[in-house]
């Protein structure tokens, strides 16, 4: 009995077999090219010219190289006002996303005060309704506001947090232990020193995370601005290159070349925040792993 224990416990530890583990990576392989392709599809493009851009069907390897595209990119387009457009949309979005977050996370964590079940199970609901069943009450809200066609729509909600987000946060406090607030108390720390001294510090994986993810999504963003901006001016870069996809003259072609060298500008930040952040990200997302009401 003790031998077959033994023999079981070495086949454990051996691991996956020859034929799961060639499978597995056969899948891992396949699922990696089809989400590659598309982005080394858009770089080769995006170095071609336009004859190549408008070739059906579509080739992987252009004959000619033109870093040319890049340059008219950025002297004969608007692809720099609309990048600087979405950098201050993004900058304070993080912010605000980063503080609501931690704010009210730390209130649905720490505070004990009649409802505060209540406004957590809120909060979660909140994540089952689509952004685009909030579209025309929001809009009217801004109209009335007179922030149309400013950043102001896109920014400010961002103030409020998000129900995911104030969920990581929540989630990520609760496993820091309740014995640091009541020694901070004993230094004479209020609920907000509590938050700056202790908090913050500690949960700073989940704001990073927190932050990631604000970056990611306002700086792809599309929808909000389509609805709230009208400016070209203001566009910005996610909206901005779709207008470049729009053309004035019927039958004319527009410049897929600079349109996807524009696409590798919009591509390339969010690649390298995610793959700078991507341990901050995995450390902050195990919180999620246990609900706790």
């Amino acid at each position: 009995m003790h031998d077959n224990e033994i023999a079981q416990r070495r086949h454990h530890h051996r691991g996956p077999s020859w034929p799961a583990r060639v499978s597995t990576f056969t899948v891992l392989i396949v699922g990696t090219v089809l989400m590659v392709l598309p982005v080394l599809w858009m770089f080769a493009t995006s170095l071609a010219d336009t004859k190549y851009a408008t070739t059906f069907p579509p080739k992987f390897f252009p004959t000619t190289f033109q870093l040319s595209n890049y340059i008219n990119l950025f002297t004969s387009t608007q692809v720099p006002h609309w990048f600087l457009n979405s950098v201050i949309i993004v900058v304070p979005s993080m912010i605000g996303q980063v503080l609501a977050s931690s704010f009210g996370g730390y209130a649905l964590a720490r505070l004990r005060a009649p409802g505060s079940r209540f406004f957590f199970i809120a909060t979660l609901a909140t994540l089952m309704i689509p952004y685009e069943a909030t579209i025309i009450p929001t809009f009217v809200m801004f109209r009335y506001l007179h922030w149309i066609n400013t950043f102001w729509p896109i920014i400010v909600p961002q103030f409020v947090g998000s129900g995911y987000t104030i969920f990581l946060m929540r989630q990520f406090i609760m496993q820091i232990p309740r014995e640091y607030d009541e020694a901070a108390r004993v230094d004479g720390l209020g609920f907000f020193g509590i938050w700056a001294r202790i908090i913050v510090p500690i949960s700073a994986p989940a704001m990073a995370t927190v932050a990631i993810f604000t970056f990611t999504a306002q700086w792809s963003s599309f929808l909000s601005p389509l609805i709230f901006i009208n400016n070209p001016d203001k566009y910005p870069l996610a909206l901005g290159i779709y207008a470049m996809t729009m053309t004035s003259n019927v039958g004319q072609t527009p410049p897929w070349n600079i349109i996807m060298a524009a696409s590798m500008i919009l591509t390339v930040p969010m690649v390298m925040v995610y793959f700078f952040g991507q341990r901050l990200v995995y450390e902050g997302s195990n919180s999620l792993g246990r609900i706790r009401l």
